[in-house]
């Protein structure tokens, strides 16, 4: 059995109101809290708690083409709990993308934490481990589509011809949870059964509109799916009419043009037990997939001498694949997250390196 404490009962003992939104406050309040205790990470740099070893390193570099349209959060301790951490990475396109995706980022977390915990109060307070998935299975679905009303509720934010993917994950104990929308991608780095050797293990599946399941419910709903002669292998969503968007995703917040030929919010929902042999995991916007390997990601994490370097290391390294690999081809905003899962000096990080 496992006990699932209810976080409003920390903003009660603060005498805060019980309302109709009292869900919403209550979040928001630990929100600041979070900032205030630099808890909360939303741009380059580190966190690490002092009652937690998980220990999260970020960065994000603009790429070659206008405003930096990436975003990312790191929350520890989210939602006054001990052993969780949420995880977050947006990312924007279109015109108005880094205004959706900065949208997306400030009411993600928040909502996901009132509907959390809305779904535990529907339970018994000893939940049974099986129910765990199912819970935050059920808050997830119901965040994403209220945060995608959100924006089509306030037209001013660009949302009907731009948008955002969005890749989080929630860290609860030795349960991971990760909802994805869009093709940034997590990669999870593991130990070998075998030697003992780092391997990777992709979590997320990069939702391109010419997989099959994808293509099928985008042609069904009138929606095209081809590529340009100048752009061959780079599948877009298309109207009816061929003329717009062009869109390299089947899935994404935001770009409302396109909501009724295919394009879906609904994220893929997954969960992975943690074991002492899993490492740390990377979540990264696909500026950086596109040029690195989900082999070579996790080689220059484990190769970096010092963790809180991990990420900025991993987008300079990117950086320097598009540049030797992707000459004339303007380069995308790279952003990049690297949770660890253990104290670096417990048994379970002295892993062999992989061979260079």
């Amino acid at each position: 059995m496992v006990l699932f404490p209810s976080f409003f009962d920390g903003i009660s003992k603060k005498g805060k109101k019980k309302k109709k939104d009292g869900g919403k406050e209550a979040a928001e309040a630990m929100a600041n809290d979070a900032r205030k205790k630099e808890l909360m990470l939303s741009s380059s740099g580190i966190v690490n708690s002092n009652n937690s070893h998980n220990f999260a390193s970020v960065c994000s570099q603009r790429g070659q083409k206008g405003i930096n349209q990436d975003r990312l959060l790191v929350w520890e301790e989210f939602g006054c709990q001990e052993d969780m951490i949420f995880c977050g990475i947006f990312d924007g396109h279109g015109a108005w993308g880094h205004v959706v995706a900065k949208r997306v980022r400030e009411s993600v977390a928040s909502s996901l934490l009132c509907n959390w915990q809305e779904t535990l109060a529907m339970k018994s307070p000893q939940i049974e481990l099986d129910d765990h998935f199912d819970i935050w299975k059920h808050s997830y679905l119901k965040t994403y589509a209220a945060v995608d009303l959100d924006l089509k509720l306030n037209p001013q934010l660009g949302s009907f011809s731009s948008g955002t993917t969005a890749l989080t994950m929630i860290k609860q104990g030795d349960h991971l949870v990760i909802a994805n929308v869009g093709d940034s991608r997590a990669v999870l780095a593991t130990a070998s059964d075998d030697d003992g050797r780092l391997i990777p293990i992709q979590l997320t599946v990069d939702f391109k509109p010419n997989l099959p399941q994808e293509a099928e419910r985008i042609t069904q709903s009138k929606g095209r799916v081809f590529c340009l002669n100048d752009e061959p292998g780079v599948y877009r969503v298309w109207m009816p009419n061929g003329k717009r968007p062009g869109l390299a995703l089947s899935r994404a917040f935001g770009d409302y043009c396109v909501k009724d030929f295919g394009l879906i919010s609904i994220p893929d929902v997954t969960h992975r037990t943690i074991t002492t042999r899993d490492q740390f995991v990377i979540l990264a916007t696909d500026g950086l997939w596109d040029v690195i390997s989900n082999k070579e990601a996790i080689e220059i994490v484990s190769s970096t001498p010092k963790r809180k370097k991990s990420a900025k290391r991993l987008v300079q390294c990117a950086t320097q694949a598009w540049k030797d690999n992707k000459r004339g081809i303007a380069m995308d905003d790279i952003s990049a997250i690297c949770l660890f899962f253990h104290d670096s000096n417990s048994p379970s990080q002295q892993v062999e390196k992989p061979a260079k």
